[in-house]
């Protein structure tokens, strides 16, 4: 059976980043009844009424997944609730909590539904003793943020979960996510999102990260390509399951400030460092070997770098010449 081709899908964290993109997606391909977008944040006033189901959901909180599930009969989970890097380092007790406790009941929620379930692990799994350049799929990973910690954590009950037990769970490790829709919510590269609005409001940016500090990047649209194309690959091609590295670029903040001034030629950035981010992406990969993931599911980005850089810039604008005219 193709994931997601019979039975509801639930997103978890759906107001979020990626959620935000995905849902529409699913939708789209799937149909409008068969994708229940769950937060534990309520819509904005007006959003998703009449032809959208939304379930108000505390991931930590087994009961009400278990109702969630029930009710809808989920097939398919994209859990996608979770603190990102910037947040959990701040409040690590929390991001224990909520990123690993909501995993493992979920995990134990489709354990008992039959569900298959995707994690979205991350760069941040690995750590500075792994090598940096051409990251390999199979290496060392000794995260040293909690953020890190949770993502090699949820990899490893995910892969245990497919083995004692069956649950087709399946992850991609995901680099930066570059996206116009929806503001990211405290992540280490949110800085390639920032950017962009800056450049075209004040035509000047201060960034929070050195301007040779090379990562991983990766625009939405390919994210969520990539993210559905896994759940849709057939199980018997999967050696690796959690997590597949996958990337589209590797840029440094300079370097995405001179592709932006291709288009905004007195656009200027500066930068205030944040010591406390800046570790963060020090301990990351500059670029991933996303091999495994070609070869096993045909994976292969659309967005480089000047196209993505062409593409933001367009929307943004859009976005907030429609804004102005509300």
């Amino acid at each position: 059976m193709t994931i997601g081709s019979q039975g509801r899908i639930l997103v978890t964290g759906a107001l979020g980043q990626i959620g935000s993109e995905l849902i529409p997606a699913l939708r789209a391909r799937y149909g409008e009844d068969r994708v229940v977008a769950a937060d534990i944040r309520m819509p904005p006033a007006g959003a998703g009424k009449g032809d959208s189901l939304f379930e108000h959901l505390d991931c930590t909180q087994l009961r009400q997944i278990q109702d969630v599930v029930r009710r809808y009969r989920i097939e398919t989970i994209y859990h996608l609730a979770g603190l990102l890097s910037a947040v959990a380092e701040e409040r690590p007790q929390v991001a224990w909590n909520v990123n690993m406790g909501g995993l493992y009941r979920m995990l134990e929620v489709a354990r008992q539904h039959r569900c298959a379930l995707f994690f979205p692990s991350s760069i941040g799994a690995f750590g500075p003793t792994t090598p940096r350049d051409g990251t390999p799929q199979d290496t060392i990973q000794r995260p040293t943020t909690i953020y890190g910690i949770t993502k090699l954590t949820g990899e490893l009950l995910c892969d245990y979960y497919f083995r004692r037990f069956g649950v087709d769970t399946r992850g991609l490790r995901l680099p930066g996510i570059i996206s116009y829709l929806t503001p990211p919510g405290g992540g280490t590269t949110d800085y390639a999102v920032e950017i962009f609005y800056q450049a075209i409001r004040y035509r000047h940016y201060t960034c929070f990260l050195r301007g040779d500090t090379r990562l991983d990047m990766m625009y939405m649209p390919d994210t969520i390509r990539a993210m559905m194309a896994l759940m849709e690959a057939d199980p018997a091609g999967l050696t690796h399951r959690n997590a597949f590295n996958v990337t589209a670029m590797s840029f440094t903040p300079s370097e995405l400030a001179a592709e932006i001034r291709k288009h905004i030629p007195d656009f200027a950035i500066d930068y205030e460092v944040d010591p406390v981010r800046q570790s963060i992406a020090d301990s990351w990969p500059q670029s991933l070997d996303d091999s495994a993931a070609r070869t096993e599911w045909n994976w292969a980005p659309n967005y480089d770098m000047a196209r993505m850089t062409s593409d933001m810039l367009d929307k943004i604008r859009a976005k907030l010449q429609s804004t102005s005219t509300v």
